[in-house]
């Protein structure tokens, strides 16, 4: 006989967990199926260890700048194993934390692959478990939360082998560090670590099919950007087409490129693929039940339904933008809308992160994306160079962008490059999501001195009314 829930969440990262809370507080009785490790890829393999790698390689690159504060460093270096093990107890401690909020709510956690078979009022699930054997679950509501893992293209040779040519997961416990680096597309993933490794001392070439990097930021945001990765040493191919990757008998890898109807050949250590990811959507039984799916995502309506009763899906599996904090919120809203209540805002504006050094941060829609749907704006921005608390923390690189509807006054985009500024964007996150207008942005008090002045600078600016330039 089965056992039977109020909801069944299948994965059980950020948008699976968060989901099997919420509906916990809500009365329901949950249980989270989990293949591999709880917290999903970003705990364990992405946003939260990568961020641990960052700061590694952020304090070591910054202590060749000391003696812009007055200190005296002799004969600095680094020790890779340690900083992978850092990385790793990072990713440890949040696994043990989502294991402790599971327990905590009362949330029956299963260990295995899950598989949907037909049912009612949803759809029953067959999980294959670790530990052997089978068990069957039914609910009364069934939410895929499965992610989706890197993209690679085989017929290229951009198959990662864990040994020369290697995803995000990876790159991100090698046993030694690479003296020199390839990394195949300039996302947030590509770019992070290419400044990971490269603050490391590695030689990084970054390849870019599209004509510029980081092609989702605002035009600006990726000019300077890119201006302040290459003044680091990291070297770009954009409008380049990745056409063979090869692994010699000699060692390392050989990617030959096209651009422009002339080909290059790179040749390094490793090459590591960021070229987008694919969602999980195989081997689950989702087509025999008449699902829709779109270039791997789950096709759902405006509350994760798909089309099958009981069945919804959330986060990286339901499509772009493929963000933690977007899955978070997704299922919050989706839960909510199981359970009868008015559901939090889907279409609240999602911030975008990119904490390379130097970091970038945008929220709402570009300068261009604005053009394109005919909306007349007012921009604004302000550099960090004219900041106080920048000039006096020695982080002057960058600038705030802020993008107003000219009609209405609406904040409706926001773009920063600088130190720490993944921090800041939450600030104009806020606004957007509370409808702010110039007026009320402008009569905000931004406390002194902190970089986050800049923001109101930038609002300022688009209106004429700029003080510190």
């Amino acid at each position: 006989m089965a056992d039977s829930f109020d909801l069944i969440v299948i994965g059980s990262g950020p948008g699976g967990y968060v989901t099997a809370i919420r509906a916990s507080q809500l009365g329901l009785k949950t249980a989270i199926i989990e293949r591999e490790a709880l917290g999903g890829i970003c705990l364990n393999w992405g946003c939260i260890p990568t961020k641990a790698l960052l700061k590694s390689g952020e304090a070591y690159e910054n202590l060749s700048h000391l003696a812009d504060y007055g200190i005296k460093v002799e004969k600095a270096s680094f020790d890779f194993t340690g900083i992978i093990k850092r990385s790793r107890k990072v990713a440890a401690q949040l696994n043990s934390g989502v294991a402790f909020l599971m327990k905590k709510h009362k949330i029956e956690v299963v260990e295995g692959t899950a598989r949907l078979e037909k049912g009612s009022p949803a759809p029953k699930v067959v999980v294959a478990l670790k530990a052997g054997g089978s068990r069957t679950l039914t609910a009364k509501n069934v939410i895929l939360a499965t992610g989706a893992r890197a993209r690679t293209i085989p017929a290229v040779g951009l198959e990662p082998d864990g040994d020369r040519v290697w995803t995000y997961r990876e790159a991100m416990a090698p046993k030694a560090a690479p003296k020199s680096v390839i990394v195949i597309g300039s996302g947030a993933i590509g770019i992070e670590f290419a400044s990971f490794y490269r603050a490391l001392g590695a030689e990084v070439v970054v390849i870019e099919a599209l004509p510029r990097i980081l092609p989702v930021e605002d035009e600006e945001i990726s000019t300077t950007a890119r201006k302040a990765f290459e003044k680091r040493g990291i070297k770009f191919r954009v409008g380049a087409q990745v056409e063979k990757v090869e692994k010699p008998k000699s060692g390392g890898v050989r990617v030959t490129t096209a651009s422009g109807g002339t080909s290059e050949i790179l040749e390094a250590e490793v090459a590591i693929v960021a070229v987008g990811i694919v969602g999980n959507v195989e081997d689950m039984g989702l087509e025999a039940l008449g699902v829709e799916i779109d270039r791997t995502h789950v096709v759902t309506d405006e509350h994760g339904g798909t089309g099958v009763p009981g069945l919804y899906a959330i986060g990286d599996v339901a499509g772009p933008p493929w963000l933690a904090h977007k899955a978070s919120h997704e299922g919050v809203h989706c839960i909510e809308h199981i359970a009868g209540l008015a559901p939090s805002n889907l279409n609240a504006p999602i911030p975008g992160c990119t904490y390379s050094t130097p970091q970038i941060a945008s929220v709402g829609i570009t300068e261009a994306g604005a053009k394109e749907k005919g909306i007349a704006v007012k921009v604004g921005r302000f550099p960090f160079r004219v900041n106080g608390k920048a000039i006096a923390s020695g982080e002057t690189e960058g600038f705030v962008k802020t993008i107003f509807d000219e009609k209405t006054g609406a904040l409706i985009g926001a773009h920063l490059i600088g130190g720490e500024v993944t921090e800041m964007i939450q600030g104009f996150a806020l606004a957007m999501t509370l409808e702010a207008t110039e007026a009320e942005l402008i009569a905000t008090v931004f406390p002194h001195p902190t970089m986050s002045e800049a923001m109101h600078e930038a609002s300022l600016d688009a209106y004429g009314r700029v003080l510190h330039i």
